[in-house]
Order: C-alpha cells, then sequence, then structure tokens
C-alpha cells in the first residue's frame, strides 16, 4: 500500500491542470468519493464553477463487488464539454461505467476523462492522467481525517 500525501496531491494536480485545460470543458462531473477532492481542485484552477456528482459503488474497502452501481444523474443544458474526473483507474470498471452512461443519456455531448493515478491492467485509460499505480493508493483524504 503506498500512501499519497498532500503534497503529492498539489503537485500531481497542477500537472493535470496543464494537461486538461486544453480541453476547455465547460463542466466537471466529480465521481463520488473518491473523485471529489480532485474535482474541486481542477475546478478551482479551471475556475469552473459548474460541478455536478455522480456516486458509484463498486468496492467495499478494498473488496471489489460483483457488480457496479451508479446513482445520480447529471443536467447538462447548453453545454458540449464534459471533464469526468477520479482518483484512479484501478480496474477502470467504474470509468468505463460512467463513460459509457453518460456518453449513451448525452450522445452530443464530448466527454473526457482525468484521473491522478492509472494502472495498466485497467479496463480503461483515463484521457489524462498523471501517475501509473502498481499497488493500492492510500489517498491522505482516506487516511488523514479519520476519526477513530
Amino acid at each position: 500500500m503506498k500512501y499519497y500525501s498532500y503534497e503529492n496531491f498539489k503537485c500531481d494536480t497542477k500537472k493535470l491542470l496543464l494537461d486538461v485545460k486544453i480541453f476547455e470543458a465547460e463542466v466537471i462531473v466529480g465521481i463520488a468519493r473518491g473523485g471529489l477532492t480532485l474535482s474541486h481542485a481542477l475546478a478551482e484552477g479551471l475556475d469552473i464553477r459548474e460541478v455536478q456528482t455522480l456516486r458509484t459503488e463498486l468496492y467495499d474497502k478494498t473488496c471489489k463487488r460483483e457488480m457496479l452501481s451508479i446513482f445520480g444523474d447529471c443536467n447538462f443544458k447548453n453545454i458540449s464539454r464534459v471533464l469526468v474526473v477520479d482518483d484512479i483507474a484501478d480496474s477502470g470498471d467504474t470509468l468505463k461505467a460512467i463513460m459509457g452512461y453518460l456518453e449513451l443519456k448525452h450522445a452530443k455531448i464530448e466527454f473526457k476523462s482525468a484521473t491522478l493515478f492509472y494502472k495498466k491492467t485497467s479496463v480503461y485509460e483515463p484521457d489524462f492522467w498523471i501517475n501509473e499505480a502498481e499497488e493500492w493508493i492510500d489517498f491522505f483524504w482516506e487516511r488523514d481525517f479519520k476519526v477513530n
């Protein structure tokens, strides 16, 4: 397990901002929960006010479920470009399902995806990513704010 600190996050988010800004997204969709911290940071950096969310459930702690569930919906009135954000493309099942779901429901919109981490064994490669993951990532927001 690799600990991913706030300092690493800040540095990597700045790199990711340079990559994703060329897409000129009008809306950011954060995948809850893992993608919410990064979505907020990217929205601030890109000065995008409209941040929407979808929630998925694929993992219980570190145990993968058999089925992915998607909760919520997005409203893209007069929108042409949307950036979908998650923390990691681990198995890739979450991003693949979300991207397929959004593209099917909103065929006229261009969607791109962004993550901090990507595993080469993932079934889905994000359009933008910074680090290759080779082990489980323990993000600072998962560890540093626990109340026990």
